[in-house]
């Protein structure tokens, strides 16, 4: 099975807003009170919104293989955050609700396999509920050019 390796790189410098470059466009991440004019959204809400559109891109892509005209497709996710390691919860989203709400002239059986169908080939999906492993590997210092 072929991977596509996927790249992004991100850093940061003075402002303290935090810049990842991807293959054709800027990603700035901010929440700094010094500097409210370079204020972006914060590294979860990115997340979600990355989840988001994958999730409507296969959507989309599904619907089409399916024969299913989906007019437009309306896609809200909402995240519980455990931020505070010491509250003996595990870091990070303890349940993501992602609501679908697609307009389509067709049955709820249809829709109801069209988004198991979804579920099933999502990457994002199988990334944030199955084990995926990560490696951290530590340089000691960079240059910022």
């Amino acid at each position: 099975m072929n991977a596509t390796p996927i790249n992004v790189l991100g850093y940061t410098s003075n402002s303290r807003q935090f810049v990842v470059k991807t293959l054709n466009t800027d990603l700035r991440m901010n929440q700094n009170a010094q500097y409210p004019e370079l204020d972006g959204p914060n590294p979860y809400e990115y997340l979600l919104a990355g989840f988001a559109g994958c999730i409507n891109a296969l959507g989309q892509q599904v619907a089409k293989e399916q024969g299913i005209p989906l007019r437009s497709l309306q896609i809200e996710i909402t995240g519980n955050l455990n931020e505070a390691p010491a509250s003996r919860q595990k870091p990070g989203f303890s349940k993501i609700e992602i609501k679908l709400k697609p307009a389509a002239a067709v049955s709820q059986e249809i829709l109801q396999k069209w988004i198991a169908e979804v579920q099933q080939r999502s990457p994002a999906y199988n990334m944030l509920v199955n084990n995926t492993p990560v490696e951290l590997v530590l340089h000691r210092e960079y240059a910022y050019v």
